[in-house]
């Protein structure tokens, strides 16, 4: 009894346990990483809304339906290779650094995105058109396969315990604000120019914005510093290294443990069911997400046959709205759990999802407008609690590989891929509610994965110490660990000298 006593005392903070926060900092960090999930979501507003146009530019010979589809399957091509970038850059993020991994993300995915937009079109060099605009979006792909993992690792690991929620979702806000951007410039594009102008050359002129983005992004990128967390980590192995060396030697277990392949083995094997629970979530976000932002311009338009500058403006005032919205849903879930908003919003998908899409079906603006909101607003609940959700999921020391490749195979096999399945199922089933109950079964999946999830709000991550604002936040903190400490103590001096008694 004394044994099992004893194992399950905890030893009491320490002030260098406690870790108090920079602002100046963290207001870097979170305004860095943000810029770089705008410059990526720009990219894929951009190339959603231009899809009927990318499919007449690149696929001209095929029929319009098929010119979409053949446009969202390179669309889709680019998450194929996401695992592979999250494989390569996440494991290296946890050895070298987050920083350093998120600047060269950034140069890759802004020189790609840039590209795009001086390949010459089918009608110019034939087959060897779509061939470039594939490299083109595989290269995206391979970058973005390390960038959210990293940006949300990142701002995890600077952000205070209490305010992980609030501060996580101005990532999901620069999402938004990048969809939005690109998804209006679009619209602009389209109204000046009409059909025929884009299709001729307007259509490469928002792949060029991404150059100037790209080199603002690298040099908010270049000037962070490395996150405390990763520091500490980064500490304690050098101190753990230069004590085998001085015992003589590397301990070969801990050798295998520090390499690629021992961390990618200790993910699978330790790990697995905070594996499962992040690709489930990630699926419920993701096949949401892609649904309304890349795959509903095409539904209404190409499905419903309604009017490209309407469905344009529909979906890019729900996307307004969800940025309006998510720091909002962010600090609630500081407040109220992570637990909660996403088992609210899975439910709430389920229930509402097929009421939507019989809105967006009427046609006309005002029914249309309900169903896209009601879409958005579910969107956020999960678009502002992802990214403080998913980091706490794992250990400092293989944090940013174990979301990299959690977060990049449920994406690629599930969330890219949604506008692909939906749009060739909707051709080959006829049915125009299938929008609907696709989204139905990722809320099931969600559902499930939630249920599994252990609540995170307001602690610490794993692996790492407490994280507060001020100096006074600290001293209190050190101060309750202590007198829980005490009482503790007391508990197992109670315990020994009344070993019968009931407490």
């Amino acid at each position: 009894m004394l044994r099992i006593l004893l194992r399950r005392r905890k030893r009491p903070l320490s002030a260098e346990d406690v870790t108090v926060t920079d602002r100046p900092a963290v207001r870097r960090a979170v305004s860095a990483a943000a810029l770089g999930n705008t410059m990526e979501w720009f990219d894929f507003g951009v190339y959603a809304y231009l899809a009927g146009t990318l499919g007449k530019v690149f696929f001209p010979s095929s029929s319009p339906g098929a010119q979409v589809v053949s446009t969202f399957a390179t669309f889709a091509a680019a998450f194929l290779v996401r695992p592979l970038g999250g494989l390569v850059f996440g494991p290296l993020g946890d050895r070298i650094g987050r920083q350093r991994v998120l600047a060269a993300t950034m140069i890759m995915m802004a020189a790609s995105t840039f590209a795009v937009g001086f390949l010459p079109s089918y009608n110019t060099i034939g087959f060897a058109a779509p061939i470039l605009l594939l490299i083109c979006r595989l290269v995206q792909g391979f970058s973005t396969g390390g960038e959210y993992a990293g940006a949300t690792t990142y701002i995890a690991e600077y952000a205070p315990d209490t305010r992980r929620g609030f501060l996580g979702s101005w990532l999901d806000f620069g999402t938004f604000v990048g969809y939005s951007l690109g998804s209006g410039l679009v619209t602009v594009l389209t109204a000046v120019l009409g059909d025929d102008g884009l299709v001729d050359w307007g259509w490469r002129l928002p792949f060029l914005v991404a150059g100037p983005l790209g080199l603002i992004g690298l040099y908010m990128r270049l000037r962070l510093e490395e996150t405390p967390a990763f520091q500490r980590e980064a500490e304690q192995a050098h101190h753990d290294a230069e004590e085998v060396r001085a015992a003589g030697g590397q301990d070969p277990v801990e050798e295998a443990r520090q390499s690629g392949r021992g961390r990618l083995k200790e993910i699978f094997t330790r790990h697995w069911q905070a594996v499962l629970i992040c690709m489930g979530l990630v699926l419920l976000y993701n096949v949401t997400n892609y649904m309304v932002t890349s795959y509903l311009p095409t539904f209404m338009t190409e499905t419903l046959g309604e009017d490209a500058l309407t469905a344009q403006l529909l979906v890019l005032g729900t996307m307004i709205v969800v940025a309006l919205t998510i720091t909002t849903v962010g600090r609630t879930s500081d407040r109220w759990g992570r637990r909660p908003v996403f088992m609210a919003g899975s439910a709430a998908l389920i229930a509402l999802a097929v009421p939507a899409v019989l809105l967006i079906r009427v046609g006309g603006i005002l029914a249309p407008a309900f169903g896209c909101l009601i879409l958005g607003l579910l969107l956020v609940c999960f678009a502002g609690t992802s990214a403080s959700t998913l980091p706490a999921l794992f250990p400092t020391r293989l944090r940013y590989g174990a979301l990299s490749i959690s977060f990049n195979i449920s994406v690629s096999l599930f969330g890219g891929t949604t506008p692909l399945f939906v749009s060739a199922l909707v051709q080959a089933t006829g049915s125009d509610m299938i929008p609907a109950y696709y989204l139905m079964a990722a809320g099931v999946i969600g559902l499930i994965a939630t249920f599994f999830l252990h609540e995170t709000a307001g602690k610490p991550l794993r692996g790492s110490g407490p994280m507060v604002e001020t100096e006074e936040q600290a001293h209190q903190l050190v101060a309750r660990s202590r007198a829980e400490a005490g009482r503790r103590a007391r508990d197992v001096w109670i315990r020994l000298r009344h070993p019968w008694a009931r407490h």
